[in-house]
């Protein structure tokens, strides 16, 4: 009976995981502000001698941030984000870290990239992961937020000059 009860539990936890993280996106605050501190911590023992400290990469070294990583991860999830840094990175040292630092450095990356943190770390179970899309940040200009910043003027499309 006290098996039954364990099992039961322990699919209850699992389901509600999966539902409280269905349908997220990275917009939505899913790490931590203190995940992200760990992560930072992580990336400059273990990422940034290549990635660089801004993740903007260096020479054969790509960019963890920017147009073409949004273009390579948008609509994917954070799962396989999560499973592709696990396996192959660092570099030097493929697979070393710990699930944990990964999640850490995932979310180190997504506070330097401007995601919104939330109340929760990044789940550790892996089918929640899955289940949180990398969306790309939104376009905004530089220095938007500062006073006496104008928009930059749209212009149109190319094909109508």
């Amino acid at each position: 009976m006290k098996i039954r009860l364990a099992i039961g539990s322990l699919v209850f936890v699992q389901a509600l995981v999966l539902v409280t993280a269905q349908g997220k996106t990275t917009a939505d605050g899913v790490y931590s502000d203190a995940q992200a501190a760990r992560g930072e911590a992580v990336y400059g023992k273990a990422c940034a001698s290549c990635h660089q400290a801004d993740l903007s990469g260096d020479g054969q070294t790509p960019a963890l941030t920017g147009k073409d990583f949004n273009a390579d991860w948008t609509d994917q999830s954070l799962g396989d984000l999560f499973d592709r840094t696990r396996i192959s990175m660092p570099a030097d040292k493929q697979g070393s870290l710990q699930p944990a630092e990964v999640a850490d450095v995932l979310a180190g990356m997504l506070k330097k990239t401007q995601f919104p943190a939330g109340q929760t770390e990044l789940p550790p179970d892996l089918a929640a992961r899955k289940e949180i899309r990398y969306v790309g940040p939104t376009t905004q200009a530089p220095d938007c937020g500062k006073a006496g910043h104008q928009p930059p003027t749209p212009r149109p499309p190319a094909h109508l000059h």
